[in-house]
């Protein structure tokens, strides 16, 4: 049998394989088409009660899972058709694993998902010892949920308490993570291995079922009843409210779907999945989160922002100027992805300093089993410390990563480009600057090649966050950026392509979290309050919190430059009621986390608390006569459109480039709530009218920094903007 997503073959053996090849893609999903052939080839393998099943696929992938193109377009009141579709997959799944002979899952590529579901009814799982195997089910990152039967199959293999980290956390596993956590079966060298170890286990195992349709099983750890269970799911909604600010229902959802399940048959778990599933699908916050990490991610690392002119360029060497926190993260990244790197301080021993980053690093993935000694030392050859300018001469990019100083980065640039006087007429390097608010344009103008200048603003620290701004100067050519945006996907980051402009896009909207956090407590608003109302809303850090982490003297040095700059320029610096909170903690003696504690204090033992002294100094309010006294909820809001109306006003200058790039830098670099899909996604998703009515009436009472841009009053209130 072949169909136009998979065929049957049937060997001499009685043994049959089914092969997964989507003819018409490069990938295998689930939709309408591949459900209505996976039923006629179930029904076909009943007639033909083979001696066992092999399940295979053609593709790099073993199965990419549901095509989200069909989620996401079902809405309210269109959702029975996919209701039906997934309760199919599934009855025929089930059909697959109680045929009473074995059926083999052969994983030579990634399976997630929905592939990973269709390996789950599977009674063996053999997987390829290869990178390119991911094992895993990652749908609550899109707001969703298993519903091939991925929920009910995982409590029953697992228990409850171990799924409930493998359903809610979305983790992908390596091969060798998911044999070490028993996700599969066994780990092969090759992909004849595959084959033959797969035959062997259904030849010794001829009569296979599910854990779960053996005579008395029981499941792992206990029943949803059990008492060895009862404080755990006492407290896990708590929990999951906890860590998600009840902003995300997805988490929620699996849990329900989980214990539900536990205390009803295998086929009834399914149908109560596939219920919350629909939910889910229906839900707007999904449609946020696919939009923003399905669609939006996607295009940004498939070269969407990217010229389309330069041919693609692969980098083997490249430079880092200042092995400080920035420069030696760069330096570890570099040399993960496989690139030398000369890593270049003042002198010796401070470029060894910088060294000594990437050597902890690589110390804790040995410990974690994540490199062996030998990937360690290979990854640190690769990073050569240095006081030579003239070492970096063979880069292909030189990234200057030294502290917020615009004469200091004027002076390296110019001694960089000294060097390369006497070159050999080797193409010289692309010179770009690691900084999070100086202009670019003004950088460049210590350069005599202005158009080979750019910025690439890294977040901190490097070696975890995936953010990389690209910061185009006025002169900056198209080679330029594209050179620069391929070594940043080189690295494994993902890019998004900003326009010059003071702090660009990312740094100044990031100052207005922190900024109104801060104004709250000048206003006499409780620390505590602000702290929480930000994990309400989705936050991962409170304002006051992030503040100590990026230092309030760095914030105060930043305006310092900022002030003198607009000066020069024949402007005003802009005032802020944060601005006085920075002064008098600075006064105080408490400038941040690294400076020995600032709105927090930072004890030896025990995790970090609000500083008491904050009572003293910003009173809370007692206003009695306020007739709207502030709420929590109107904490959240400050804060989500604070953030939403200077995401605008980037896009309405054209700092931003597009859509997509605000709304995932906004997320990977500066923590706008993911449920929100991107700042300006959540002005979609709040309604156009709505966050217009709501942003004036904020303006009435905080200031004019809630005035919606023009951009957004101007428009057609029934034209959704970003979409």
């Amino acid at each position: 049998m072949k169909t136009s997503t998979l065929h049957l073959e049937r060997d001499p053996q009685q043994v049959v394989t089914l092969t997964f090849d989507r003819v018409d893609a490069k990938a295998n999903v689930i939709d309408a088409l591949f459900v209505e052939d996976f039923e006629r080839a179930i029904a076909e393998l009943h007639e033909q009660t083979p001696r066992g099943v092999i399940l295979r696929s053609t593709k790099k992938s073993f199965f990419a899972g549901a095509d989200i193109d069909m989620i996401f377009e079902v809405q309210r009141g269109g959702e029975r058709q996919l209701f039906e579709l997934v309760e199919r997959l599934k009855s025929n799944l089930r059909r697959l694993e109680t045929m009473g002979v074995p059926v083999v899952a052969c994983l030579e590529g990634a399976a997630l998902g929905g592939g990973w579901e269709i390996a789950l009814s599977a009674h063996h799982r053999i997987a390829l010892n290869s990178a390119s195997v991911k094992i895993g089910l990652p749908e609550v990152n899109l707001g969703l949920l298993p519903g091939g039967g991925g929920v009910a199959r995982t409590v029953r293999l697992f228990g409850l308490q171990a799924a409930l980290p493998l359903l809610t956390e979305g983790k992908r596993y390596s091969a060798k993570e998911a044999l070490e956590n028993h996700l599969i079966h066994e780990l092969v060298s090759s992909p004849e291995e595959v084959l033959f170890k797969a035959r062997e286990w259904i030849e010794a195992n001829p009569s296979s079922q599910q854990p779960w349709d053996y005579r008395g099983y029981r499941l792992p750890g206990g029943g949803a009843h059990s008492p060895k269970l009862a404080s755990l799911l006492a407290i896990a909604p708590a929990m999951l409210r906890e860590k998600t600010g009840g902003a995300y229902p997805a988490p929620e959802k699996i849990l329900s779907a989980m214990v539900e399940g536990a205390l009803v048959d295998f086929e009834t778990a399914c149908r109560i999945e596939s219920r919350y599933f629909i939910e889910l699908v229906c839900h707007p916050i999904s449609k946020n989160m696919i939009r923003a990490f399905w669609y939006h991610l996607n295009e940004v690392n498939a070269g969407g922002s990217r010229p389309v002119g330069p041919s693609l360029s692969r980098f083997t060497h490249i430079g880092v100027i200042g092995a400080g926190m920035m420069g030696a993260g760069i330096a570890y990244v570099a040399a993960k992805s496989g690139i030398k790197v000369t890593l270049k301080d003042l002198d010796l021993d401070r470029a060894e300093r910088g060294k000594d980053y990437s050597r902890r690093l690589v110390q804790k993935s040995i410990k974690r089993g994540q490199l062996t000694d030998e990937g360690g030392e290979q990854l640190l050859s690769l990073i050569h410390p240095s006081a030579d300018v003239e070492a970096l001469k063979e880069s292909e990019v030189v990234i200057e990563a030294v502290f917020e100083d615009r004469s200091l980065k004027a002076m390296i640039t110019a001694e960089f480009e000294e060097s390369l006087a006497t070159g050999d007429g080797v193409s010289p390097p692309l010179l770009a600057s690691n900084t999070s608010t100086l202009p670019i344009t003004g950088l460049a103008a210590a350069s005599n090649r202005p158009e080979r200048f750019i910025g690439l603003h890294f977040f901190s620290p490097v070696d975890k966050m995936k953010l990389v701004e690209i910061i185009c100067g006025e002169e900056t050519d198209e080679q330029s950026l594209a050179e620069a945006y391929d070594l940043v996907r080189q690295l494994g980051k993902t890019p998004i392509v900003v326009n010059d402009h003071r702090g660009f896009f990312t740094s100044r909207v990031f100052a207005t979290y922190t900024q109104e956090g801060m104004s709250m407590l000048a206003e006499g608003v409780p620390p505590s309050m602000i702290e929480r109302a930000a994990a309400l809303a989705g936050f991962p850090v409170g304002p006051l919190a992030v503040s100590d982490e990026v230092s309030l003297s760095l914030m105060a040095k930043i305006r310092k430059q900022t002030t003198l700059d607009l000066a020069a320029e024949g402007q005003e610096a802009p005032a802020h009621p944060a601005h006085s909170v920075i002064d008098r903690m600075l006064e105080l003696e408490r400038p941040g986390r690294a400076g020995g504690g600032g709105f927090y204090d930072y004890p030896d033992q025990g995790g970090k608390r609000l500083w008491l002294g904050l009572s003293h100094h910003f009173p809370v309010s007692e206003n009695l006569d306020d007739p709207t006294p502030l709420s929590v909820d109107e904490v959240k809001d400050r804060l989500l459109y604070i953030m939403a109306i200077e995401t605008a006003r980037c896009l309405e200058e054209g700092v931003l480039r597009s859509i997509r790039d605000a709304n995932i830098g906004s997320i990977l670099g500066i923590g706008f709530p993911a449920w929100t899909g991107g700042a300006l996604q959540f002005i979609n998703y709040t309604g156009l009218e709505v966050f217009i009515h709501r942003a004036r009436a904020l303006s009435e009472r905080y200031g004019d920094r809630f005035s919606p841009p023009n951009s957004l009053s101007q428009r057609s209130l029934e034209e959704r903007m970003f979409l």
